[in-house]
């Protein structure tokens, strides 16, 4: 069993987690009650936040097999490869917005998952 995959897919299932339910509570509900919103770019946004969800589940799931399974390396390539991308935007995004890394810190929830991702598959 490869420890650090075992560790990125915890990680990666917590992440899963707070996403679903405490993302779900400040950002899914309220977007959802905006009445300032109209329908199309609501639903849209709310389409894309199970996107993600479905996405980091996924993600979750790769690193989990892979770290059973030496010969599935393939999995742990590709979810730390998305855990990447999905970093170096969470990073990118807040200063390019001039948002603050409080406000938006997802990007920083990525970084120990890749790092670990990348251990586990050298």
């Amino acid at each position: 069993m490869n420890i650090f995959l075992l560790i990125a897919a915890g990680l990666s299932a917590g992440v899963c987690l707070i996403h679903t339910f405490l993302g779900g509570r400040e950002i899914a509900v309220p977007l959802l009650q905006a009445a300032d919103l109209a329908p199309v770019p609501k639903y849209v946004s709310y389409f894309c936040w199970h996107i993600v969800t479905i996405a980091l589940a996924a993600i979750a799931a790769m690193f989990t097999f892979a770290a059973m399974r030496p010969d599935s390396l393939q999995l742990a390539w590709a979810a730390t490869g998305l855990s990447g991308a999905i970093c170096l935007l969470g990073l990118a995004v807040p200063p390019m917005k001039k948002q603050t890394y409080a406000h938006m810190p997802q990007g920083w929830l990525f970084l120990p998952i890749t790092v670990l991702g990348a251990i586990g598959v050298s």
